[in-house]
């Protein structure tokens, strides 16, 4: 009896497809998801090509090759904004990221129920928080004539510092203010993973007498390593953003110079400049960077720790 090859092939597309249909309520529902990818992140990657040509706004574009990535590493600004993003972008990698970690451990060691998901509650309601108001919050609260921090110095005799003009401050303002904003948002997975952890290896380390601390050293931490080594490498494929909607709304002229970054410098040159290409070789030379820093990052943990992205 003759088989035919195809046969296997095609009942998997019938069963993909059945299961498709069971779940089409959830799929019209991840549709806003999918457009929203589809339309800001991958159609780009096909326009990406404008940073190999002049761009027209009538008329065929030019082809120029790497004209706009040589004057790329040729300008001074470009190097300055490119220094100020690594500096800021490090300091938020090594301040910022332990934080929703010791956080979602605080959390966890919270034994009554109603009171932990309270301060759940407090820690993540900053997020929903666009940086516009949270710029207006802060503006206010560090202004050195009237601010809650200018009065308090006041009161102690000291002199109030403008801290949103004082370059020496405004980079660990941006890394506060991120703290502050996204810390507790950004414990939802820890406090999921750790919610996932079989509380029979708590059981087994207080039988061997492990007290709360060296509990959260040899049973939660171990648990958390994966879900810390996957948020470690996804956060380094964000490392050249620094975060523009924050610096936008904080920058000013006394510290543009010490904040001025990639994201800032693409708007500027491109959407206020109308330099389409050269704007678009910047933001393609970022793309390429976190790329590398993801890949980098994955078989090097995978390497040392056994634990990557895939």
């Amino acid at each position: 009896m003759e088989t035919n090859p195809k046969a296997p092939a095609k009942r998997r597309w019938q069963a993909m497809w059945t299961q498709m249909k069971n779940d089409r309520l959830f799929y019209l529902m991840l549709a806003p998801a999918i457009v929203y990818f589809l339309v800001f992140c991958y159609y780009p990657i096909i326009e990406a090509r404008l940073a190999f040509e002049d761009f027209r706004f009538i008329g065929a574009n030019e082809w120029v090759g790497l004209k706009h990535f040589n004057e790329l590493f040729d300008s001074q600004a470009f190097i300055r904004v490119l220094i100020n993003t690594v500096i800021i972008s490090t300091m938020k990698i090594v301040f910022y990221f332990p934080v929703p970690i010791l956080l979602s451990l605080l959390i966890n060691e919270l034994r009554t129920t109603w009171f932990r998901k309270y301060v759940q509650s407090v820690v993540y309601l900053p997020h929903f928080l666009s940086w516009v108001v949270i710029a207006g919050v802060f503006i206010t609260i560090l202004s050195p004539a009237s601010g809650a921090l200018a009065e308090i110095a006041k009161t102690m005799g000291l002199k109030p510092i403008a801290f949103l003009t004082n370059q020496s401050w405004i980079r660990w303002i941006l890394v506060l203010t991120e703290m502050w904003r996204s810390a507790g948002w950004d414990t939802m997975l820890y406090v999921a993973a750790l919610l996932a952890i079989n509380p029979s290896l708590y059981e087994a380390a207080k039988l061997d007498g492990a007290g709360r601390v060296r509990q959260m050293i040899y049973v939660t931490l171990p648990e958390l390593k994966s879900t810390i080594i996957i948020v470690f490498i996804l956060n380094l494929g964000f490392f050249m953003n620094a975060g523009f909607d924050q610096v936008f709304n904080l920058m000013n002229d006394s510290v543009i110079s010490t904040i001025d970054i990639l994201d800032i410098y693409v708007y500027r040159i491109g959407l206020l400049n109308g330099e389409v290409s050269y704007a678009t070789a910047v933001g393609l030379f970022k793309g390429i960077i976190g790329l590398i820093l993801i890949l980098a990052s994955h078989f090097i943990l995978k390497k040392k720790a056994g634990k990557g992205v895939w």
